[in-house]
């Protein structure tokens, strides 16, 4: 994968060859795929150096069952990407294609997956329906879902906030929206849990040395004083946040680093192969990590997307009050990770498909011999998470009529309860009399439909086929019945701008 960016001269002359204000939303062109805009913190084209950074990939292709049966992925419970195009679209911007991983836009929702049983931390299951943007396929939809932890059961919190007081978080979508949501936090944490704070400019700092929340007005006073001025040296300031977790290391505590920043490290260690380097070093040794990621003028979401892939950890996008209460109020156990080094590995019959495609994931794809191997290291899944993944299926010419119990596909899960235990392997097989009619698919996938339609129009996918916004916001309409928090209906709002524009 690449980084890239364009200057403001050079994205609104892309712009205009393919006959598009900088206004406009996704023209039909693919002159623009795998670039990434700069923006502006107020939302506006920047010149290159001050503006977001995306790693550019090509979408997943069709595989042939034949000279490839196996299909292997590690779990990605990330949810940024849907929350930066959201930003985007809200502020009246164009969608760059390379801002667009599907497989957050469907892990930034929870699905209504049955619940894990018994002494499992994991459950899994699936369905097969057919595809709605080409109606000659099939879509398999995967899910997963961590256990839901009771007060008695979620271990003690040893949290050190890594925050970036930095000059470039100083307006209001940066450090102070960071500052509420680390108040409201303290509000939810148990008495006994324990909070430390670095912050990070030109110096690194220890604001607030390990402290329990019981003293939650001096975790407060401390955060009261977070500003911002300064260079940026984050690299010495990770370092040093993973060292205080390590000081205050509990084996039966949650032991996470959250950083909050725009990304922008411009002093010290700034190279991201050396950040990966260092969250691995230290993700070994038991401590998580959690990136939450603010602001459009230097966001460095390939930075930050890739060390909290390599530090056990999760990526967030914080864009609204809303979202911090989302990440630190309402889904707040997911900072309990209850599968680690969590894999998918999918065989397909090729008495039955012919062809398939993993819609999504495509930075999370390993090999076969992985799946098995438990020193690789994979995503982690957060207490009470869904994880959904998508396939398309092109099945062998009279496929449908083959008999019930015909095996069509077996989904294979391994994860772990500790990073230290060994994998539990979960098997779910699925045969063609589990291709169901289209009045028998469940909420659940049609809203995974929709979502991935979506996402595929966003990214001028070639694998779009049929796939209209019009679409994608009828399949979203037929998976709202389960919504506890609203996220769904913000999502069919938000489709609504695009027709608009």
């Amino acid at each position: 994968m690449k980084t890239r960016f364009l200057t403001c001269s050079m994205a609104v002359a892309a712009l205009s060859l393919m006959g598009c204000s900088t206004d406009d939303d996704i023209g039909g062109s693919d002159s623009n795929a795998g670039y990434a805009y700069a923006y502006e913190a107020d939302g506006g084209l920047a010149p290159q150096g001050g503006g977001g950074q995306f790693d550019d990939f090509t979408d997943n292709p069709f595989v042939s069952v034949a000279e490839q049966p196996v299909s292997t992925f590690s779990v990605d419970a990330d949810g940024a990407s849907y929350a930066i195009v959201r930003n985007t679209l809200r502020r009246g911007h164009s969608v760059v294609p390379s801002m667009v991983r599907i497989e957050e836009f469907l892990n930034y929702f929870t699905f209504d997956y049955p619940s894990p049983t018994g002494d499992q931390t994991v459950a899994i299951n699936g369905e097969v329906g057919e595809c709605p943007w080409n109606t000659d396929h099939r879509l398999l939809r995967l899910g997963i879902k961590g256990k839901e932890l009771t007060k008695s059961e979620t271990p003690r919190a040893n949290f050190v906030f890594l925050v970036d007081v930095s000059g470039s978080m100083s307006t209001e979508d940066k450090l102070p929206l960071l500052k509420t949501g680390l108040m409201n936090l303290v509000d939810h944490l148990n008495p006994d849990d324990r909070i430390s704070i670095i912050t990070y400019s030109g110096k690194v700092v220890k604001l607030l040395e390990s402290t329990p929340v019981k003293e939650s007005q001096t975790i407060k006073s401390a955060i009261h004083q977070l500003n911002a001025s300064g260079y940026t040296n984050g690299g010495d300031a990770l370092r040093m946040a993973y060292e205080e977790a390590l000081a205050c290391y509990d084996e039966k505590a949650n032991n996470r680093v959250i950083m909050g920043t725009d990304g922008d490290f411009n002093v010290g260690v700034t190279s991201t192969d050396a950040l990966v380097e260092m969250v691995e070093s230290y993700a070994s040794k038991g401590i998580y990590m959690t990136c939450l990621g603010f602001g459009m003028g230097n966001l460095n979401d390939a930075m930050m997307e890739r060390i909290s892939n390599k530090g056990n950890g999760n990526y967030y996008y914080i864009d609204s009050e809303e979202e911090m209460v989302k990440v630190f109020v309402t889904e707040r156990e997911r900072f309990v990770s209850v599968a680690n080094d969590a894999k998918c590995q999918v065989t397909f019959n090729d008495q039955v498909v012919s062809q398939y495609r993993l819609i999504g994931y495509e930075n999370r794809v390993m090999s076969a011999e992985d799946f098995d191997d438990d020193r690789k290291d994979a995503g982690e899944i957060g207490a009470g998470q869904t994880i959904t993944a998508l396939y398309e299926l092109v099945l062998v010419d009279g496929a449908d009529g083959q008999a019930a119990d015909k095996g069509l596909v077996t989904f294979d899960f391994r994860y772990k309860k500790t990073l230290q235990n060994a994998s539990i392997p979960l098997t779910l097989p699925l045969r063609v009399g589990d291709i169901r009619a289209n009045n028998m698919l469940s909420d659940n996938f049609y809203f995974a439909a929709g979502v991935a339609a979506y996402g595929m129009l966003l990214r001028q996918s070639p694998h779009k086929g049929e796939a209209t916004f019009d679409m994608a916001r009828q399949l979203v309409n037929k998976g709202l019945s389960f919504d506890p928090y609203g996220y769904r209906k913000e999502l069919k709002e938000l489709m609504a701008i695009r027709s608009e524009q």
